[in-house]
């Protein structure tokens, strides 16, 4: 989720189906339900998948209608990671003393925590909602909460109470309720999720509050600050969110690590992308963003390489190909010395016979762009581990049953 203004020009993330920055429209959306456990300060969330159908019936619906900027519990602690349509990964959390449940996305690209609120309108629809007469932990704080997507503003206000993330209970956690929730589009009203729980760093946050990942670990409710992604690629298996550690059973080889270029987002370095001997980048910034369904370049780049495969644009950045997988050939980021294929099969997106690919155009001005996006479809691919501590990604070959 690359989200756009909240007041100081800061590009964080949003969803790319029906969210983004200053023109970072786009599709992302993409969840985790948690499942849960704990044990010896691991925490592992099952997390829940959705293939494509409806997210590419809502792109080609989109595009119809010329909208532009539409768009478990284990004994070691774990989330369980829900899976929709193969775009959004959504999982559980819960606010409050008893506990209100809530479906959130779990977002490394964007850094607050928010839900809908009793007091939201309409656009919130029949979403979850937060309330704060029902819980003997909430305290009144009131701030006003303000971002602006790609497809337009989501706001509320600040509120403070015990959040459940994991098993884990953080005391006094303070996130927004949204009263208005507009500028998520059709994303939101179709989605699975509740809110965003942001996984980036705090300077991100809009009010500057301190994040429910660091809250844990400054509470001492887990004693290394990773987190990890599992991302499934199908409704009957399974995704999971690791907090503090890995899960092995779910990636082989060894992890490789990347440094971060600043403590902002999770972001890289991409030394380059390779298709069939064409280069189309010798050097550029990248995020990793599991709030975000596809891949992103800026416009030239993914015109370029649709031109290449022969997609057809469905609306201004995105397109469609035959789903002959066998003839389109492979992906191939070089990022840090080694080299991460995605293959047809990873890259595509099937809508019966015709895919969409998923990489659409989006191009975000400087000082933070222009900025590529490494969201779900690679994050399928490879097991990817988030380390605050030591300001770094590590990437594995990820497991799937057969």
């Amino acid at each position: 989720y690359c989200q756009v203004s909240h007041g100081a020009n800061l590009f964080q993330s949003v969803e790319l189906i029906s969210t983004l920055p200053n023109m970072i429209y786009g599709i992302k959306a993409f969840f985790a339900l948690i499942a849960i456990v704990m044990v010896s300060a691991i925490v592992k969330f099952p997390m829940e998948k959705i293939d494509n159908r409806q997210f590419v019936a809502a792109i080609r619906a989109r595009a119809a209608k010329g909208i532009k900027n539409e768009f478990k519990v284990k004994q070691d602690g774990s989330i369980v990671i829900n899976d929709y349509e193969n775009s959004q990964y959504y999982g559980q959390i819960a606010l409050g003393t008893p506990n209100q449940k809530f479906n959130v996305i779990f977002d490394t690209g964007s850094s607050d925590l928010w839900v809908a609120s009793s007091n939201c309108d309409s656009s919130c629809g029949r979403h979850a909602k937060y309330n704060s007469a029902k819980s003997s932990t909430y305290t009144a704080n009131g701030t006003s909460f303000d971002i602006t997507y790609g497809s337009g503003p989501v706001s509320g206000y600040q509120s403070v109470d015990n959040l459940n993330f994991g098993g884990f209970v953080v005391k006094d956690q303070e996130f927004a309720e949204v009263t208005n929730a507009i500028g998520l589009g059709a994303a939101y009203k179709l989605g699975k999720f509740d809110g965003i729980l942001g996984m980036a760093f705090g300077v991100l946050s809009v009010n500057h509050v301190t994040t429910p990942f660091d809250n844990l670990v400054a509470q001492g409710l887990i004693d290394n600050a990773q987190f990890a992604f599992y991302l499934s690629n199908s409704a009957e298996d399974k995704g999971e969110l690791v907090l503090g550690g890995t899960d092995p059973a779910h990636y082989s080889g060894a992890i490789t690590w990347v440094p971060l270029l600043a403590a902002t987002y999770w972001e890289i370095t991409l030394s380059g992308l390779t298709i069939d001997g064409v280069s189309y980048t010798s050097g550029t910034k990248a995020i990793v963003d599991s709030g975000t369904s596809i891949l992103t370049a800026p416009s030239d780049v993914v015109a370029s390489i649709a031109k290449q495969l022969g997609g057809k644009e469905i609306i201004a950045g995105e397109y469609m190909v035959p789903c002959n997988y066998d003839t389109f050939p492979d992906f191939t980021f070089l990022i840090d010395g080694n080299n991460y294929v995605l293959s047809a099969r990873d890259y595509l997106l099937p809508d019966g016979e015709l895919c969409l690919l998923g990489m659409i155009g989006m191009d975000i001005p400087e000082p933070t762009g222009p900025l590529w996006i490494l969201g779900d479809i690679f994050m399928r691919k490879y097991y990817t581990v988030f380390d605050s501590a030591n300001k770094r990604v590590g990437f594995a070959l990820a497991t799937h049953p057969n």
